[in-house]
């Protein structure tokens, strides 16, 4: 959420880097800064009349002392009728502090100066290549028909047991993602991140921390009985963790990672460019959050970016980092770098990572703030996923695919226990 203060103070560079968002609600920055002025009029109101009122009562106690009650009456009979419109002003200031927030929480995060301008996905910025595409047997097939003949991950089961979107993973199928699971945990400690065991179902402070809700899109399952939501990544809660916390500056950066199943609707969605593990309603990541000094968060990002790379470059996948367009990020993000892995079989990129700097947006909803140098602020927050496990093992099956069966990447076969699906 953006600060009121920021908004007031720089209307016009608001305005102009919320365009490169192609955000149309611009009459929202104009009604959040008449708001906020009445608002500030109503205080001040409030305080002065409170003041007086103050005075008057320490007043009244005076004159009775003194025997002047004729005096003290009337003087009274004036501090009720300021309590009177103590109470409407006060009444007046709540209405316009709601009001106030309900069009703040509407505002997307401002696009950092780095982010190119565009509206679609083929605007974004192809900031860095890496490798070749894999060389594929002939009659290569999509994982789809890979995992159907290996027996190794059943969407018609799952389909069965849940609906579409839901595979049944076994076998080597399911060893193969415990092992990317443990593969990821294992070198994000290793770099420092601090394992986390976190719930899977969040309440609503929780999903508007994060700015998952309001949820314009529909894309979170919501359980209306306990009025809870499945998580759509192990983000909302790891860094609900430092809701209304205030830390010291000297414990930052904090580093974060949970392995979690993640849960997305994604209502809409069609098409071959989905088919198999594309796109999953539910499906397994390991996240990484940081929590850092507000003067660090661009090193961090490029350092996330390049530690998912690292990943990658692991499992020896052929690769692409993009750079969102302003029309493409997320509500909540500054900045957003997206990786994706070339798939030999459906000759198309596939999105495995986002790795985003969200400033202050989301400390601002959550109250997460810092101390030092004698002040309070807000500290910036960043995640990344590192990785999505659906599309890389789409990625591996598809691009390590052989003759004679589908080979392990090197790095995963002490986790897996073997070197070979056939």
């Amino acid at each position: 959420m953006l600060q009121v203060n920021y908004i007031r103070e720089n209307r016009e560079k608001v305005l102009e880097r919320l365009s490169l968002r192609n955000f149309k609600q611009t009459e929202l920055v104009d009604e959040i800064i008449k708001l906020d002025e009445e608002r500030r009029q109503t205080q001040t109101s409030l305080d002065n009349l409170s003041a007086i009122a103050n005075a008057s009562a320490k007043q009244v106690g005076e004159l009775m002392r003194s025997g002047k009650k004729e005096e003290a009456e009337v003087l009274k009979a004036e501090t009720t009728s300021n309590k009177e419109s103590i109470k409407k002003l006060s009444d007046q200031l709540a209405v316009l502090e709601l009001h106030l927030y309900n069009a703040q929480v509407q505002l997307p995060n401002l696009p950092a100066e780095q982010v190119p301008a565009g509206s679609t996905p083929e605007d974004n910025e192809v900031v860095y290549l890496h490798g070749e595409p894999a060389v594929l047997p002939e009659n290569a097939l999509p994982h789809w028909e890979l995992t159907a003949k290996y027996d190794i991950i059943d969407f018609e089961l799952g389909t069965k047991i849940t609906g579409a979107g839901f595979p049944v993973y076994k076998g080597k199928g399911a060893r193969l993602q415990r092992a990317l699971i443990n593969f990821f945990l294992d070198r994000a400690t290793a770099h420092g991140y601090r394992e986390m065991q976190v719930p899977h179902l969040v309440n609503e402070a929780s999903g508007f921390g994060t700015g998952q809700l309001p949820d314009k899109e529909g894309q979170m399952y919501h359980s209306t009985v306990d009025n809870l939501y499945l998580i759509p990544t192990a983000e909302v809660p790891v860094t609900n963790l430092y809701r209304d916390v205030i830390l010291k500056e000297e414990e930052l950066p904090i580093k974060n990672t949970a392995y979690t199943p993640c849960f997305s609707r994604e209502a809409g969605s069609y098409g071959a460019h989905v088919r198999g593990l594309n796109r999953l309603h539910q499906f397994d990541k390991v996240e990484l959050v940081q929590i850092v000094h507000p003067d660090k968060s661009y090193e961090v990002l490029e350092q996330m970016s390049v530690y998912v790379q690292s990943l990658l470059q692991e499992l020896g996948l052929h690769y692409r980092v993009l750079r969102l367009c302003g029309g493409d990020m997320s509500f909540t993000s500054a900045m957003t770098y997206d990786m994706e892995v070339w798939s030999a079989a459906q000759q198309r990129w596939l999105e495995v990572s986002s790795v985003s700097n969200f400033e202050t947006y989301q400390a601002n909803r959550l109250k997460l703030r810092y101390k030092g140098a004698g002040k309070t602020q807000l500290a910036h927050t960043l995640n990344g996923s590192a990785l999505a496990l659906p599309r890389i093992v789409a990625a591996i099956l598809e691009n390590y695919q052989t003759a004679d069966g589908i080979q392990i990447p090197a790095a995963l076969v002490p986790y897996t226990g073997f070197d070979k699906i056939d």
